[in-house]
């Protein structure tokens, strides 16, 4: 089994999360580990909702590969099938061949490769999971939840890091060791309805909407620098020529000197809270003046920065409106002065020659916020060829996603070097 068939096959397997059918991904690896004599097992909380796991080795160590196979939906204009797993001119194309397919191929096929050339001094446990796309209940929260034995390890391998991106004259590489959290609040005005032809009788609950959206919209968040933040863009400036010591004064002058654009948005979303309206609900009729409006926003923070925070931050900019929390993740953050990080470090390092590896924070969230609380490090790779188009990056959960097989094969050697210098073998 070549790894670009392995990631075709598992493309062509369609799991789109809503609704999912990651149990057929869950069986498709579980044919190939039983041929290998790999002990595996599928475990199913609801029907088509399979996550799969597998264990190579024993001994006191252990070492969790984790990554996911849902992926999103796919909407029209691809120039090409998304879910044809075509292998052609060097990449394999499809829906999750960057998030996350082409991980779990890399993670499986190191694995395989593994069983059968190394005798593990420890215990190396891979994880397919399901439902990540939603929040994971379904795939790692319910495997904490309900058998969290099956998957305790000293660290974590997983998703998350960002590709090689070009900052001046080098080529850095990251490594993910946080994600920002998120909060999800329903926000609620009440009026008066009448009829529309005689809006001074009613009291609209719309234009009151429209006054807290534009509140936030105007809301400037409290600066905050994370040691591995500051590292990052202290780095990233340094590259860039602007500059030798980063502080919260001059962070923003920075980041807006940068040529890289995706890079300097990146870079304002994880100094700061961000806080998007983003849905809005109001009213039942045109000639009805509205006595109700509900709006959904999307709030990602910043350690230290909890429920109590949040509430605080939004009266600033509004008043008399009813805030109902509808969904809270805290923000988690794995330590970049340990054995494991160093070990992942020094790993990517005899991969990428004179490049620079820096650590990085998520402004999205990924299944580490299930494992990180319960005490396992995480750290999400990126290990891709440096030579790509830098647009790709716009492809996960955008149009014509593929990867490069060079990439693939980086993934697994790195996949493999990890496991036979900490497992040992």
């Amino acid at each position: 089994m070549e790894i670009k068939n392995l990631l075709s096959n598992l493309i062509q397997i369609h799991s789109v999360n809503p609704p999912g059918g990651e149990t057929e991904v869950a069986r498709y690896l579980k044919r190939l580990f039983d041929e290998y004599q790999i002990a595996n097992e599928i475990i199913e909380p609801s029907p088509g909702r399979g996550s799969f796991l597998a264990y190579l080795g024993e001994g006191e160590k252990s070492l969790l590969y984790l990554s996911h196979t849902d992926v999103v939906p796919v909407s029209e204009g691809w120039s090409f099938a998304p879910f044809s797993g075509e292998i052609k001119d060097g990449f394999v194309h499809g829906r999750g061949a960057l998030d996350c397919k082409g991980l779990v191929a890399a993670q499986a096929y190191a694995v395989i490769q593994l069983a059968t050339t190394a005798k593990l001094k420890g215990r190396l446990i891979f994880a397919a999971t399901a439902g990540e796309e939603t929040g994971g209940v379904v795939g790692v929260k319910w495997l904490v939840d309900n058998c969290k034995d099956k998957i305790m390890a000293d660290f974590t391998i997983t998703e998350g890091g960002w590709n090689p991106m070009r900052i001046g004259d080098k080529t850095c590489h990251f490594v993910q060791a946080g994600e920002k959290g998120t909060m999800r609040p329903k926000l609620r005005t009440r009026g008066v309805s009448s009829h529309g032809s005689v809006p001074m009788f009613g009291d609209n609950a719309v234009a009151k909407m429209a006054n807290v959206v534009k509140g936030l919209a105007e809301y400037q968040p409290q600066m905050v620098l994370i040691p591995e933040v500051k590292q990052l863009i202290q780095a990233v400036a340094k590259l860039e020529g602007l500059g030798n010591e980063i502080n919260k004064e001059n962070i923003d002058q920075v980041i807006q000197g940068l040529q890289d654009r995706v890079l300097a948005g990146y870079l304002t979303a994880i100094t700061r809270m961000t806080v998007s309206p983003n849905v809005i609900h109001g009213g039942v009729k045109v000639n009805i003046v509205p006595d109700s409006c509900e709006a959904e926003v999307d709030i990602r923070v910043l350690p230290g920065q909890d429920k109590e925070y949040v509430i605080k931050e939004l009266e600033k900019v509004i008043s008399s409106i009813e805030i109902e929390m509808a969904r809270y993740n805290a923000p988690t953050f794995s330590s970049t002065d340990n054995e494991f990080y160093r070990l992942v470090l020094n790993t990517m390092k005899e991969y990428i020659d004179d490049d620079i590896v820096l650590p990085c924070v998520s402004s999205g969230g990924t299944d580490s916020r299930h494992l990180r609380p319960i005490g396992i490090p995480c750290y999400g790779i990126g290990m891709m060829a440096r030579n790509l188009d830098d647009k790709m990056r716009q492809s996960i959960h955008g149009k014509d996603e593929k990867i490069d097989i060079d990439s693939l094969q980086l993934k697994s050697d790195f996949l493999i070097s990890l496991a036979r210098k900490y497992l040992g073998d």
